[in-house]
């Protein structure tokens, strides 16, 4: 691994030059009175006339501009500096209301520029530019599309923005982020490369006006149109036990994390500020500040080891406009892109691996870097459970990319529960951890069956010899494919003396879903499988609520005395149906978590074989859809419930007896 001491910048020569050196070439002093007016507006025109254009196709010369832009921001700058908060807030307040983002984000900001610190210039921005790029996603809605571009620098180069704004104030923008041309602030900062005090502090300076700015076109523009700029909602993180991967961080523990980012070999020494700061922040439980602040940092370290195990050192700094950066999202896949195998997570290993994964990547994970660096959360009420998973792993990893002689450091007793919650870790945002969840919730729902309010037996007819035979050839079917299924399931669950109520249970689906499935680039067959057997889950969980909701409005009503006479014999036909409805959901969870637990067999089943297991599991779809159908109060349904589920496990008796599952391959 590259000495850490040895790394003075991550930032290439020519972009370096440009973020440290293009802007301050130019010695002029700019009056700062042809920028604004008197009451602080933004004279626009004398601020796009620094933008320069190319003879050639009329394209930003991002060069020529930055240079000529130089002055005008320290112009700016200056300006901050000489007004008190009192007075920023009087001028200008007003004219952040369109980001929706709280004032305190622009006063902390401004707040930097009078006293510079050595990493808050950098924080400050990062802040601004998620907070614009959100507002002006809100703004290109407002032209009644239906989504807005992901990336900024589409979003800036869209017609939307152009006809409220004007090309030529987009343009301006777009020579301080958002172009892989221009100064890119926004994903030097965003992606780690830039260390403490490289970027200056007047480019922070000249976003915030320009923030103001761009404020008083949006109100000139509203009112001209009589149109609403309405704002997205947060993003708001939900069950956030899930997220619960590491104890909750003491003072003890940031102690000891202080002192070892100072020695880690994953920290860039120029870096290191910004660690400092992050810990600072969360003991003053600013959580989205530390959080912004690691994340960043975690892909510095991350890339500094991706590159010393892939023997690619030229990709540890900043990529030129020509080329793509090494992010998190290079990093962390299977192949480089010349589609040799990636090294990294043979390095870091599969624990880390899913966390990485789980907390950035997965569709349905918390996704932090993505929606902090968008803008899409509340800064204000960024939760502590999310700041303290983020900053523990980052401590596990600190540990263990040391040297040898900080053993008392990884053996040191606070640290150890820390680094054993790292090395157990699973994935619980991958769509095959999300299905086991599926499949447990689904079974809690129907072990409620039996509390359910029902009429006495002797207030209810009596079944016909029929639906009782039709019931008993249910129960023949299920407890045959239990037989056929016994060798596929841990042991000590069978009974023959009770086959149905000895194996579908919650115990038995627990154990199976407590077995460890690789998740880390799961191949494509095995990622529809698994999409089909979720979408079976969320069938069967459906009825279950349908069946619960159903049984306890009838029962109140039978009680109450309010059911017609066919709504009566509806309500016997849906007793008796549930019956066997109960097992026979079970049953289908069962044969939903065997499959998982051999998934990856489905890689080894030719294309046509593939293809019919799809047809198979697709046809069980197609009967918890069914069932979802007559279920529900508008069809109540039950003897077309009672003949389908005879149909259904009658194909599912076949294939197993035919052993075209995937639990079949496995063995």
């Amino acid at each position: 691994m590259a000495l850490p001491e040895s790394i003075t910048t991550c930032l290439s020569q020519p972009v370096h030059y440009a973020i440290c050196k293009l802007g301050f070439e130019k010695k002029d002093t700019y009056d700062i009175n042809n920028v604004l007016s008197g009451n602080g507006e933004v004279c626009w025109q004398a601020v796009t006339e620094h933008v320069c254009y190319l003879e050639s196709d009329e394209s930003v010369d991002y060069i020529k501009s930055i240079r000529s832009l130089g002055p005008v921001c320290e112009s700016v700058n200056l300006y901050f500096k000489s007004l008190s908060k009192e007075q920023f807030v009087i001028q200008y307040a007003s004219w952040f209301h369109w980001t929706n983002c709280t004032e305190q984000v622009f006063l902390e900001v401004f707040d930097v520029l009078q006293y510079t610190q050595t990493t808050e210039i950098d924080l400050g921005l990062m802040k601004l530019t998620s907070c614009l790029e959100r507002a002006l996603g809100d703004v290109y809605l407002l032209k009644g599309n239906d989504c807005c571009p992901f990336l900024l620098r589409d979003l800036l180069a869209s017609e939307q923005l152009a006809d409220v704004f004007g090309q030529a104030v987009m343009n301006v923008l777009r020579v301080f982020i958002g172009s892989p041309h221009g100064l890119n602030l926004r994903n030097v900062l965003w992606h780690g490369f830039a260390s403490p005090q490289e970027i200056p502090a007047k480019y922070c300076a000249m976003l915030l006006l320009l923030t103001a700015g761009l404020g008083q076109l949006l109100q000139t523009y509203l009112l001209q149109t009589k149109g609403v700029l309405v704002h997205r909602p947060y993003v708001i993180f939900i069950s956030l036990e899930e997220l619960d991967a590491f104890p909750d961080l003491n003072d003890e523990i940031l102690s000891i994390a202080e002192e070892l980012v100072k020695l880690s070999s994953f920290v860039l020494k120029t870096m290191l500020p910004f660690w400092i700061t992050a810990l600072t922040a969360f003991r003053k439980n600013r959580y989205a500040d530390s959080v912004i602040l690691l994340l960043p940092q975690l892909e510095v370290g991350l890339r500094l080891l991706f590159t010393t195990t892939n023997k690619c050192p030229n990709r540890l700094l900043t990529a030129e406009s020509s080329a793509f950066y090494t992010t998190f999202d290079e990093m962390l896949a299977k192949h480089l892109d010349n589609e040799e195998v990636n090294q990294l997570p043979v390095v870091l290993e599969e624990p880390a691996m899913d966390f990485l994964w789980d907390f950035l990547n997965h569709q349905e994970g918390p996704r932090i870097r993505d929606r902090l660096s968008h803008g899409e959360i509340n800064l204000e009420t960024f939760p502590r459970e999310v700041a303290n998973q983020i900053i523990g792993f980052a401590i596990t990893i600190l540990c263990r990319f040391s040297d040898e002689d900080m053993y008392s450091f990884k053996e040191h007793m606070v640290l150890k529960p820390l680094m054993n919650c790292a090395s157990c870790y699973r994935s619980r945002f991958h769509p095959i951890s999300r299905l086991k969840k599926q499949v447990l919730e689904c079974m809690k729902s129907i072990q409620l069956w039996p509390e359910l309010p029902i009429v006495p037996e002797e207030q209810v007819e009596k079944i016909k010899r029929l639906e009782a035979n039709a019931e008993a050839d249910t129960s023949i079917l299920i407890s045959e494919i239990i037989s056929q299924l016994q060798h596929y399931m841990p042991q000590n669950f069978f009974s023959s003396d009770d086959p149905i109520n000895s194996v579908l249970t919650e115990r038995l689906l627990v154990e199976l879903c407590d077995t460890r499935i690789c998740t880390l680039y799961s191949p494509r067959p095995v990622l529809e499988v698994v999409a089909v057997l979720r979408r079976i889950s969320a069938q069967c969980h459906q009825v279950s609520q349908q069946v619960i909701a159903g049984a306890g409005l009838r029962y109140t009503q039978w009680v109450n005395k309010t059911l017609r006479s066919r709504q009566r014999h509806n309500y016997r036909r849906m007793l008796n149906s549930i019956k066997f409805l109960s097992p026979v959901l079970r049953l289908i969870l069962l044969l939903i978590s065997l499959e998982l637990v051999s998934v990856h067999s489905v890689c080894k089943k030719n294309p046509f074989d593939y293809q019919q297991y799809l047809k198979f599991l697709k046809s069980v779809l197609q009967y918890t859809e069914n069932l979802v159908t007559y279920t529900s109060p508008e069809k109540n349904k039950w003897d077309e419930t009672m003949e389908l589920t005879k149909r259904t496990l009658i194909k599912i008796r076949k294939i197993s007896d035919r052993k075209l599952m995937l639990m079949h391959l496995a063995t």
